[in-house]
């Protein structure tokens, strides 16, 4: 399945690869396949290879980081859990998310790990406030998306009349794994999924935490793989500008940090 996926160029140095359905273990053995790959074709032949984004429509399953803590899983249903190697706690992939696996090339981009999870995090907050701020509508959106300081991921903000900031929850989840300065795992952006499977665990570790989905906030079209899709082209576009050097980090100390 994993050979056969429909790819696509995007750049001399960027490429992305599609997977629905796809099983766990196959797509994460395929990733690190690709990755040990590429890092042997560059020290041992000093030779670059196009960086990849994998855009993944998982089976549903748990999957619970290198350092995870079997506590954070709050009761066993019949979804799968996969003990796998990227960073973080525990998480859901399934149906109506958006995963999408970052196998980059970091120190060819200059680009160092925290400049990575950056670049992910600023990614997801530029489409998300252009889905909530629409074209032709006030800029003074009541919502929207940022990353926090203390944890990983994009969460939602609501202002109440007195300009007051409300955390709503959590929308888009980070992981990766970084071997000889390669990036593998990635992203996940819950787009219509049912939220219900989160119920099962501590998300990302965080006890209470509430997880959200776009389309509970952003008028999309019904269609499920229509608003997949406008969503994902949007994430790739701008994730392809931040490849190619065009759109630069803002500083982490800034209101959009």
């Amino acid at each position: 399945m994993i050979s056969n996926a429909p790819t696509h160029t995007v750049s001399d140095m960027l490429i992305t690869k599609s997977l629905t359905h796809a099983d766990y273990n196959e797509t994460h053995d395929a990733m690190l396949a690709r990755t040990l790959e590429r890092i042997a074709l560059k020290k041992e032949h000093s030779t670059r290879t196009p960086d990849e984004l994998w855009i993944v429509d998982h089976n549903d399953v748990y999957t619970l980081g290198q350092a995870g803590k079997e506590e954070h899983i709050l009761a066993h249903t019949d979804t799968p859990i996969i003990k796998t190697d990227r960073g973080g706690q525990v998480t859901w992939h399934g149906h109506g998310q958006l995963v999408l696996y970052w196998l980059f090339d970091l120190h060819s981009l200059g680009w160092g790990v925290r400049n990575l999870v950056s670049h992910a995090e600023q990614a997801i907050e530029d489409v998300l406030r252009e889905l909530l701020t629409p074209e032709g509508t006030d800029d003074d959106a009541t919502i929207t998306a940022r990353a926090r300081r203390d944890a990983p991921g994009v969460y939602l903000y609501a202002y109440d009349d007195k300009g007051r900031e409300i955390m709503l929850g959590k929308i888009a989840s980070l992981g990766f794994k970084i071997k000889h300065g390669f990036s593998y795992h990635g992203l996940a952006l819950n787009i219509d999924c049912d939220l219900a499977p989160f119920n099962a665990i501590n998300p990302c570790g965080y006890a209470g935490m509430q997880m959200l989905r776009v389309a509970d906030f952003v008028d999309l079209p019904a269609a499920s793989t229509l608003t997949a899709n406008l969503v994902t082209q949007k994430l790739i576009d701008n994730i392809a500008k931040r490849h190619a050097g065009e759109i630069t980090l803002r500083p982490i100390d800034s209101d959009f940090a």
